[in-house]
């Protein structure tokens, strides 16, 4: 790598150039040169990526948000960006065959590699629900469309054609999933609160409860309380009634 002189600082001009200028760049790009330095820049964009994931976790934006979600995305994204090339660019390239291209397996990973510099546009746009994705795979389409024409020298129509039916496929895929998705999310966040609702009439009860056998409580110790008094009573009136008997008793013998 350092005899190639692969230069870090250059990543970000470079993928700015592709966002911006996408058919100049391809009819510029080398069709070989090896794997290191499309694959650096992959892995650098996915982390990239993987840092706006995070933000946008964190900051509930989208559908999976929190803490461990953020540090998923900055942990995996570049992972998958790093296998997903390899993959990507595999069935890239059986396309760009079938096409009619004649280049070879590395000129397809250098288009997949370089054209991943929409990444962190793509994981923006992710916070528009369903727009978004449509936007996104657009932009996917274009700039693999160009890197057909100005790489592949395959024809403008016959690429948009065969792109354009797959981004229409991708297109249906990304929206049914997403609407599964949401709809599990839904179904989740009732049954959430299905469950804090029965939770509320549980404690509600029990407050009840805990409340009636206090009263109960309440009402048994004034009972015996009312019972001791009466008691007490019997047995002062009945001890004066033996005081009286005894006096009158002690006056017959004095007589």
């Amino acid at each position: 790598m350092e005899q190639k002189g692969f230069d870090f600082a250059a990543i970000p001009q470079t993928a700015i150039r592709i966002i911006t200028q996408p058919a100049a760049f391809f009819r510029e790009m080398p069709k070989t040169g090896g794997f290191v330095e499309p694959l650096i820049f992959m892995v650098v964009i996915g982390v990239v990526s993987g840092l706006i994931q995070a933000v946008l976790s964190l900051l509930h934006l989208n559908m999976v948000g929190g803490a461990m979600a953020g540090i998923t995305a900055i942990i995996m994204m570049p992972v998958a960006v790093l296998i997903g090339g390899f993959i990507g660019a595999a069935i890239a390239f059986v396309v760009w065959k079938l096409m009619g291209s004649v280049e070879n397996y590395e000129t397809a990973y250098r288009c997949c590699a370089y054209a991943s510099a929409i990444s962190p546009v793509t994981t923006l746009l992710g916070i528009i629900p369903y727009l978004g994705s449509i936007i996104g795979i657009l932009m996917g389409t274009y700039y693999i469309v160009m890197a057909s024409v100005e790489v592949h020298r395959i024809p403008a129509k016959k690429a948009w054609t065969v792109f354009g039916i797959i981004a229409a496929v991708l297109i249906l895929l990304s929206l049914s999933g997403q609407f599964a998705a949401r709809k599990m999310a839904g179904d989740a966040e009732r049954f959430k609160k299905e469950m804090e609702e029965a939770s509320r009439e549980i404690q509600k009860s029990a407050d009840q409860s805990r409340k009636a056998a206090e009263e109960m409580g309440g009402a048994s110790q004034k009972q015996t309380e009312e019972m001791q008094k009466e008691a007490q009573k019997e047995m002062q009136e009945q001890t004066e009634e033996m005081k009286k008997q005894l006096e009158e008793m002690q006056k017959k013998e004095n007589r």
